[in-house]
C-alpha cells in the first residue's frame, strides 16, 4: 500500500491551473465540434483542425452566397465569440503556467529533458514534489499508467499493454512529448536518437512513444529525488 504524501500549497496551485486548463480545452473542442455539426446542416464542410476553423468562421459570416440564413449568422457569430473567449482563457492559463515554471528551479531543471516543455515540466513538478513519495522511478511511471499490465499464472509472467489507470493527464502529455522527440530524431545522431531509431526499427512508433514516455518519467523522478542535472549519456543507456 502506497500512502499519498500531502501536497504543498504550490503543488495544489499548479495542479489547479492544469485541471482548469484541461477542462477549458475540452470545452473548446466541444464548441468547435458543435460549430462543425451546425454548419454541416447547411452543406458547408468545415476544414480539419481548429486553426483552420478559426480562419474559416469570418469567411462564412461574410460570404453572402453560402446559403446561411440571417438568424443562423447571428447564432454563428455568437459561437465564434464563445470560441475566441475559450481561446483567450486557455492562453491566459498557459501563460500563467509558463511564468510559474520560470520561478520554479525544479521545473526549469526538468525542462532540460528531451520532449519536456513548460506544460509537462510544470505538471511533473506538481506531481512529484520532492520525489520522496516514490521509492524508485518505476513506481512513479507505474502511477502514471506507463508500465505494462501483468497477468501472471503458474509461474509464468505475461506482460500486456499499458492500462488506463493512473494520471491520464500527465501520461497524455508525456506521450505527446515523446512523439515530438521521435518525429525529430531521424536527422540526429546523438545517443538517445540512435537508441530511438533502433527501437522504432523493432517496434511500432506508438509503442516507442510509450517506452520513451516511461523513460522520461523515470529520469524526471531521478532528477527531482537526487537533485541532480540531466545527463544525456545516461538517458541513452
Amino acid at each position: 500500500m502506497r500512502f499519498v504524501t500531502p501536497k504543498s500549497v504550490e503543488q495544489q496551485n499548479i495542479q489547479a491551473m492544469h485541471r482548469i486548463r484541461e477542462e477549458l480545452v475540452a470545452q473548446r473542442t466541444a464548441k468547435a465540434n458543435q460549430i462543425r455539426g451546425l454548419v454541416g446542416e447547411y452543406g458547408i464542410i468545415a476544414p480539419v483542425g481548429i486553426h483552420q476553423l478559426r480562419r474559416a468562421l469570418p469567411c462564412w459570416l461574410e460570404e453572402a452566397g453560402n446559403g446561411l440564413t440571417y438568424p443562423f449568422r447571428l447564432l454563428l457569430s455568437d459561437l465564434a465569440e464563445d470560441l475566441r473567449y475559450l481561446d483567450d482563457r486557455v492562453q491566459k492559463l498557459t501563460d500563467q503556467i509558463t511564468e510559474s515554471v520560470q520561478r520554479d528551479p525544479v521545473a526549469k531543471r526538468l525542462m532540460t529533458l528531451r520532449g519536456v516543455g513548460p506544460l509537462i515540466a510544470s505538471a511533473l513538478a506538481g506531481a512529484l514534489g520532492d520525489g520522496k513519495a516514490f521509492k524508485k522511478g518505476r513506481d512513479f511511471a507505474a502511477s502514471l499508467g506507463l508500465t505494462p499490465r501483468q497477468h501472471s499464472t503458474g509461474g509464468k509472467d505475461r506482460l500486456l499493454g499499458i492500462s488506463k489507470r493512473g494520471d491520464s493527464y500527465l501520461r497524455k502529455l508525456l506521450v505527446h512529448g515523446a512523439r515530438a522527440v521521435i518525429q525529430h530524431s531521424g536527422c540526429k545522431d546523438d545517443g538517445l536518437s540512435c537508441w530511438l531509431k533502433g527501437l522504432i526499427a523493432r517496434k511500432h512508433k506508438n509503442v516507442a512513444a510509450v517506452v520513451l514516455a516511461n523513460k522520461t518519467a523515470r529520469i524526471a523522478w531521478a532528477l527531482v529525488y537526487r537533485n541532480v542535472g540531466y545527463d544525456e549519456a545516461l538517458a541513452a543507456a
